[in-house]
């Protein structure tokens, strides 16, 4: 299955993101939620806009692959999604605008495109 390597692959991103949100309590000796810390505050940014949109990716990913879809679009839209999802959490820790703008439509077109794939492979004449 095409889709456990990216999401393999966006596990990886999301482990890094909760060692930058860890780096940064240790900093601030913050144990719990950002005591108010900007830098805190920014990493868990970070690792909550991933959590938000990394796993409905998947799950769309994966329905589509198990629906038939060519290995070559599970391919593309996963590539394209890591590197939206990369580009918008460095440009978050970066606080850089451009960045998370660009990782953002990345992820907004492959979300929707999934969308628009899942209902065009989805067995109709198996859930009426």
């Amino acid at each position: 299955m095409v889709t456990a390597l990216y999401a393999s692959i966006l596990a990886g991103l999301m482990i890094w993101l909760s060692i930058e949100v860890i780096k940064q309590r240790r900093k601030a000796q913050i144990k719990y939620a950002d005591g108010g810390v900007d830098a805190l505050q920014v990493a868990r940014s970070a690792h909550g806009n991933a959590v938000d949109y990394v796993p409905i990716t998947l799950i769309l990913m994966a329905m589509v692959e198990y629906n038939g879809a060519s290995v070559w679009l599970i391919h593309l839209f996963g590539t394209l999604f890591v590197i939206g999802r990369i580009l918008h959490a460095k440009s978050i820790l970066a606080d850089k605008l451009k960045g998370r703008i660009t990782g953002m439509k990345l992820t907004f077109l492959v979300i929707v495109g999934l969308i628009i794939l899942n209902l065009v492979y989805l067995p109709f004449e198996r859930i009426i």
